[in-house]
């Protein structure tokens, strides 16, 4: 009777901790919010309600004559004191300049929430649609 007891109980923190935890999609250094980025989900710890995902534009890790910048991927759990730190500590770093390195973060709460990554994406497309702009006004002057 006693077993029973603590065997009921243990499998009722198990359900408990699983139901209420958080799920975050989890990688590490990835050339782009693709395959890994999507397709890891972690379960964090009881004390991470966040995920936070990093960001950065920057060319590889080594050195190569004439190097491609490209954008590079992290995602993990993360405590809400740990979010507030690497946003303001990215703050300055944070500008999109394409032909700078840059990097920048971004926290968020609810399950798998961090699937997109949002801050290089919506920059990128928001650039691309003022030279759309741009150019179509240009050509519109000519004719």
């Amino acid at each position: 009777m006693k077993y029973q007891i603590i065997l009921t109980i243990a499998a009722l923190q198990i359900f408990i901790n699983s139901v209420l935890s958080l799920q975050c999609y989890v990688c590490d250094e990835q050339d782009g919010n693709t395959d890994k980025c999507l397709t890891t989900i972690k379960t964090c710890e009881y004390e991470e309600d966040r995920c936070l995902s990093e960001i950065r534009w920057s060319t590889t890790p080594y050195w190569t004559e004439g190097a491609i910048k490209q954008y590079y991927i992290s995602k993990r759990c993360s405590t809400e004191q740990e979010c507030v730190n690497k946003e303001r500590d990215y703050l300055p770093l944070c500008h999109y300049i394409w032909y700078e390195d840059w990097k920048c973060a971004e926290c968020c709460q609810g399950n798998r929430c961090n699937y997109y990554v949002t801050l290089g994406s919506s920059s990128v497309s928001s650039s691309a649609l003022v030279l759309a702009a741009a150019l179509l006004a240009t050509l519109a002057l000519r004719t």
